[in-house]
């Protein structure tokens, strides 16, 4: 399992700023991190990952979300900016398996490649962008303290409202999915 001794390395690999921070109580999920930092919940960032299904094909793949702690992304929101068809919390033996991380402390660094990564816009851009945020490292006594822009650089993460899908209407929505060898424009 990937800790935060595989985080530092890589950080430090890429030399980039960051900081270990020993945590003064253990922690089960990300979610205590504002607790266990005495921060606000807007400082401490959460990897929600989901498993993805795209039916006609039969392909399935995970999504990781990044969003404050305490926030849950809108299951519609993370849908349609995957093109997924169905979109469920993936079950804590697979995030284990696939990412490295115990679930409920996934880092969104060191993330497998295949693994596509979405990140709420308002926690790593803006203003939040110079911050320095949190987030764990797989370890249930640390969290790994970066600035926002540095973290979503790394991670490649693509910014967007995890939490209201776009206003579509049904019509649309069919388009902006992957190509499933439906026509991608209405047939009238």
């Amino acid at each position: 399992m990937k800790d935060a001794l595989a985080v530092h390395r890589a950080l430090l690999g890429w030399e980039t700023a960051h900081e270990i921070v020993r945590l003064p109580i253990a922690i089960a999920h990300a979610d205590e991190l504002p607790r266990a930092l005495g921060l606000p919940a807007e400082r401490c960032l959460v990897t929600r990952v989901y498993t993805c299904h795209d039916v006609p094909r039969g392909r399935r793949f995970l999504t990781g979300v990044i969003v404050r702690a305490g926030a849950r992304p809108s299951a519609e929101a993370v849908r349609v900016a995957t093109g997924a068809r169905i979109v469920r919390p993936a079950r804590p033996d697979v995030v284990n398996a696939v990412t490295e991380y115990a679930a409920g402390l996934v880092c969104p660094l060191l993330l497998p490649d295949a693994m596509r990564l979405l990140a709420d816009e308002r926690a790593v851009t803006g203003a939040a962008a110079d911050e320095v945020v949190y987030t764990a490292t797989g370890d249930a006594s640390t969290a790994l303290g970066i600035r926002g822009r540095t973290l979503l650089a790394l991670c490649r993460a693509a910014p967007v409202d995890p939490f209201s899908p776009p206003d579509l209407p049904p019509d649309a929505r069919r388009l902006n999915r992957p190509n499933t060898g439906e026509p991608r424009h209405p047939v009238g």
